[in-house]
């Protein structure tokens, strides 16, 4: 493992240049940077465990530990934190009928599919180590894997209104309050709207007298997070598996994706190499937290936010965050006060941001020109669409296909004998490629 050098005086940065993943500025700095990174990863993956029920403090732990793994195993040369994945959350709550999960044998069960999804994402990573992502390319073309995470979005609008209808004044502010972060501030702080839309909410709900605060009192200032095995002997667990089978896909697209902004904001292709190392990391640190009662992990947006804004890419502010993460989930107390955040909070919060969970998927067909004047793709989202946000289910005794499973499934079949068919008859119904460009984005084309 490459030891890190310091880039310049360690102090500054020149316009223009950037600190790749093998160097670092001096130390003070590189934990100013750790810090930041730490604020940017905690909003989102708080919200996994408040919203399926398991253990914040087991959640933040496993973060920690994935994030540590996640650099040894891509020889740290890649930089990325690994938080708790939304992916997980339908899935999750499906296990108790979409609602939050209530006892610890229902934990332990959503576990197996949390440990068989990161195994099956460590197999694919071996496969892409060996062979190369042309293959994924092939399986999930951009008009499939749009599909695929925005219907994951798209599903949990129900959850999202559940919680806020609770207490609907509090939910609008906290949403209000999310918007305006994002288009007020510039830089780090547009980046973290939805974590300081948290804070306006819980604001509002103290003020309100909405928030109960008796259980933090009781609570250690350290001690040991709690934990839950995974049931791997519960055959009604298993039953469950299927349910959790097209996160690995979403999985995949976002660390590809991870992989490929970094390459291309370092300008280093050689970093593209590591996808394979990165699949296998994520699928790696999922299992383990699976194992132990933690939610799957996945690499996160928002703390690329934060280096596209330091332009400081070095791994050693990874491990910082993930040290302090790590040192977080030992305090039982930072647990209580997370779980003292009221639904209308919750559901202000994640009106928006399944909702964005969507939009990212349709920012994949933008940014590939789907076209959309083809049947083939039309009916590839269409279908899909449906199935996700009217809730379709299918099952055969204990064995149940939920809607985001049909809708992937679907996705996948449409498309892919769909072109089969229409390339067979010569139809012209079939995906052609992506739209060509004709000027400009964003504007009239200069003159």
């Amino acid at each position: 493992m490459p030891l890190w050098t310091i880039h310049g005086d360690g102090r500054s940065l020149p316009p223009g240049e950037v600190v790749k993943p093998t160097e670092r500025l001096s130390w003070p700095a590189t934990f100013a940077i750790g810090a930041q990174h730490v604020v940017a990863m905690f909003g989102a993956t708080f919200l996994v465990p408040i919203l399926t029920g398991f253990p914040v403090s087991t959640t933040l732990l496993f973060s920690g530990i994935g994030t540590l793994l996640f650099l040894v195993i891509t020889r740290n040369k890649l930089p990325s934190y690994l938080g708790s994945s939304f992916a997980f959350i339908a899935p999750i709550t499906a296990v108790n009928a979409g609602q939050t999960l209530e006892t610890g044998a229902q934990i332990t069960q959503a576990l197996v599919g949390v440990v068989a999804a990161g195994a099956v994402l460590a197999v694919v990573g071996f496969v892409v180590q060996a062979v190369g992502v042309g293959w994924i390319d092939k399986l999930m073309p951009p008009v499939v894997a749009g599909a695929i995470v925005a219907l994951i979005g798209f599903n949990l609008a129900p959850s999202a209104w559940n919680n806020f209808q609770a207490q609907p004044e509090v939910a609008m502010v906290t949403l209000a309050a999310t918007i305006l972060f994002s288009v007020l501030f510039r830089g780090f702080l547009g980046r973290i709207s939805i974590f300081l839309g948290v804070i306006v909410g819980y604001v509002t709900a103290i003020a309100l007298g909405q928030v109960d605060f008796s259980g933090i009192g009781d609570a250690a200032w350290i001690g040991l997070p709690q934990f839950h095995l995974v049931s791997l002997g519960d055959p009604a667990a298993w039953a469950l598996v299927p349910m959790f089978l097209p996160v690995v896909l979403v999985l995949i697209a976002e660390n590809v994706g991870h992989v490929r902004g970094v390459a291309t904001m370092t300008n280093d292709p050689s970093i593209n190499k590591h996808t394979g190392r990165a699949l296998i990391a994520d699928g790696v640190g999922t299992v383990i937290a699976g194992g132990f009662g933690g939610s799957g992990t996945t690499t996160y947006g928002e703390n690329i936010g934060v280096m596209a804004a330091t332009r400081v890419y070095s791994t050693a502010a990874y491990w910082v965050a993930g040290g302090a993460a790590i040192l977080l989930a030992f305090s039982p107390k930072v647990g209580v006060v997370f779980n003292t955040i009221p639904a209308g909070v919750l559901g202000g919060v994640t009106t928006a941001l399944y909702g964005l969970i969507g939009v990212i998927g349709i920012k994949i067909w933008v940014d590939n020109r789907v076209d959309f004047s083809r049947p083939v793709n039309q009916y590839t989202v269409a279908v899909s669409f449906v199935i996700a946000v009217g809730g379709y289910a299918m099952g055969w005794g204990t064995f149940q296909l939920g809607a985001i499973v049909l809708g992937t499934l679907a996705a996948l079949i449409i498309y892919h004998l769909g072109n089969a068919i229409a390339r067979w008859r010569r139809t012209g119904a079939d995906d052609g490629g992506p739209i060509p460009a004709v000027g400009a984005v964003g504007g009239d084309p200069e003159s």
